[in-house]
């Protein structure tokens, strides 16, 4: 069925229409991985009809049915554009009727063929890529180390049984019946409840597959799936280390499962306990002898993450074209009679999740420092937006001028950036701290209710490596370099985590904020109130981050120092107070307009 320009154009998109866009889009990637050579005269969204606008906002031309379609809604609907002439007559310009077309048509050409060039190029034709981390003898030996702590991507398969697990855990009460004062055995308590939960799950794999399940519970022999169940439980803590803004609610009563069927009297009494080690990039290729992969320089094309900003189409293609060929090569070169092609491209695909995590998560914080560079210096104070604070005005609970409160800041920024760069390391220490064999713990009331206090050797170790780095960088330390970990305030590995992994979730919507902000007040209206309230839009910026960086670290959040203060978590406990008052600042309209909706990733403050 076939469909004209005003049939497009009027009409909302249909089931058939839809249908016959994918298919075009599906032939026009079949023509790219193909190689075939594009020609420039083409649209580039169709290519396959010639180009008659070329739209000077996306830097791209188009047939006049693709352009109407793209740019019928939206803001692509203020683009400005101009006629696209292929024999390279004059044009017209709807911004400068004076600009030299041809010169223009010209060097786009030029780039689009230098660009296509560049990925048609051969990968072993290129200078090999050598990098050597600090500390390390060669790129391998760095690559080696990273990937001890980087999961393997779930599988398909894995990801159903994810779908068991989390079923199950939603509807347990485990902590409920467990992590209670009684004077009932609290191991017989325990093997219930863990009994409790493997008969949901194989009831649930019975309801999605009746074959299996007859084979695997017949007879309800637990033991005999001990394999299947450690399994199910791995897969669970994986996913999270990938994913920590998933299972919120349930992970915490998933880890303690696993902590409490390693107890000496509750394994002996399921005959077998629910601990795995995580599978990581590392040991699954290990146990594949096929370790030679991470020692290739061209894994680092084959993981790069690419990046759309400031790109052409034709260079994020010819960057998609390098990694896959990159890809592809080392799954032919590294497959073995053990390891499939398919298994090491779930390696590498592991290892771009893992720069693509870490970028994400830091991303934010650095940007926030460079804030703080940009709009302030410890010398230069600007009396309306010192950043000095006082014990017991505004809520402050520290005492710091303004070159002190600024390197307070920049301390605190930087040791939150290393803390996310060795995140996955500090995932993988807690693991081996909360599900040690000899890993005991005390049920406490620590004013937040019952939790298990229980000591992190492993994650103490590593948290005073780091603050020794970041204070080897920040050249001085302002504050107490106190780590709160095994006692009321921390009470254990993870609850250390779920701290941590809640800096990006401050950082990344007032980040947001600060980048949306010239894009609102294109707005007349809303250029007028922020002009009538903050002065300019500098201005409001810089109001912003003088109280983030004032009322986020003035050690507030607490009743008293030890659980706030100036210590190492304090300073995050007083972000984490500056998240909560947000409804009672002035600039909260602006933060609405630039899309805010709250910090924790859902609806309300």
């Amino acid at each position: 069925m076939k469909f004209d320009l005003g049939q497009i154009l009027v009409s909302e998109p249909s089931e058939e229409l839809e249908a016959q866009i994918e298919q075009q889009t599906a032939a026009v990637d079949e023509a790219e991985v193909e190689d075939v050579e594009v020609d420039p005269s083409l649209c580039v969204e169709c290519a396959d009809q010639p180009a008659e606008t070329f739209c000077e906002t996306c830097d791209e031309q188009f047939c006049s049915v693709c352009f109407k379609y793209l740019h019928r809604t939206g803001g692509r609907k203020k683009h400005v554009s101009r006629r696209h002439n292929v024999a390279g007559d004059a044009a017209d310009s709807s911004v400068d009727s004076k600009m030299d077309v041809d010169a223009q048509s010209r060097a786009t050409t030029a780039a689009t063929s230098s660009a296509a060039s560049a990925y048609e190029e051969p990968i072993a034709e290129r200078e090999p890529i050598v990098i050597v981390s600090e500390g390390s003898s060669s790129f391998g030996e760095w690559m080696r180390g990273r990937a001890k702590y980087i999961p393997v991507r779930l599988t398909q398969q894995e990801r159903k049984l994810l779908r068991l697990l989390e079923a199950a855990l939603n509807v347990s009460e485990y902590t409920d019946k467990v992590d209670i004062l009684a004077y009932a055995s609290k191991a017989k308590r325990i093997v219930g409840q863990l009994k409790e939960v493997c008969s949901i799950l194989a009831g649930l794999v019975v309801a999605t597959d009746m074959k299996l399940g007859q084979e695997m519970f017949d007879d309800r022999d637990f033991a005999k799936n001990a394999k299947w169940f450690k399994k199910i439980f791995e897969i669970g803590r994986r996913y999270k280390i990938m994913n920590p803004e998933r299972m919120r609610d349930s992970f915490g009563k998933l880890m303690y499962m696993v902590m409490d069927s390693r107890l000496p009297e509750v394994s002996q009494a399921m005959e077998f306990d629910l601990y795995m080690p995580i599978l990581t990039v590392y040991s699954f290729l290990e146990s594949k002898d096929a370790l030679g992969l991470l020692d290739d320089n061209l894994i680092v094309q084959a993981t790069a993450e690419i990046y759309s900003d400031r790109k052409s189409r034709a260079q994020i293609q010819g960057e998609i074209r390098r990694k896959e060929r990159a890809i592809e090569q080392l799954a032919a070169k590294y497959s073995n009679t053990n390891v499939s092609r398919e298994e090491i491209r779930q390696c590498l695909y592991s290892i771009g999740d893992n720069h693509s995590y870490l970028r994400s998560n830091k991303e934010p914080v650095e940007r926030i420092l460079k804030y703080l560079q940009q709009h302030f210096h410890p010398e230069r104070i600007d009396d309306e937006y010192k950043l000095a604070i006082s014990y017991g005005k505004g809520g402050a609970r520290l005492s710091h001028d303004h070159a002190k409160q600024y390197h307070y800041v920049y301390q605190s920024l930087s040791l939150w950036s290393i803390i996310l760069n060795n995140m996955f390391m500090l995932w993988s220490l807690a693991d081996q701290d909360l599900l040690s064999t000899n890993g005991r713990y005390r049920l406490t009331d620590t004013g937040q209710g019952l939790n298990r206090v229980q000591q992190c050797p492993a994650v103490s170790r590593a948290m005073h490596t780091i603050i020794n780095q970041a204070q080897q960088k920040t050249k001085s330390w302002i504050g107490s370099s106190v780590v709160h970990l095994g006692d009321h305030t921390v009470p254990n590995a993870w609850f250390f985590l779920d701290k941590y992994i809640q800096i990006p979730q401050i950082l990344n919507p007032l980040d947001l904020v600060l980048r949306n902000i010239d894009t609102i007040v294109r707005d007349p209206f809303v250029d007028q109130y922020a002009q009538a309230q903050f002065g300019s839009v500098d201005d409001l910026k810089k109001t912003i981050l003088c109280d983030f960086f004032k009322h986020a670290f003035d050690g507030s959040g607490a009743d008293n120092f030890i659980d706030a203060g100036s210590c190492i978590d304090g300073r995050l406990t007083s972000a984490w107070n500056w998240a909560n008052s947000i409804s009672k600042k002035p600039f909260l309209k602006i933060f609405m307009l630039c899309g805010f909706t709250g910090f924790n990733g859902t609806d309300g403050f």
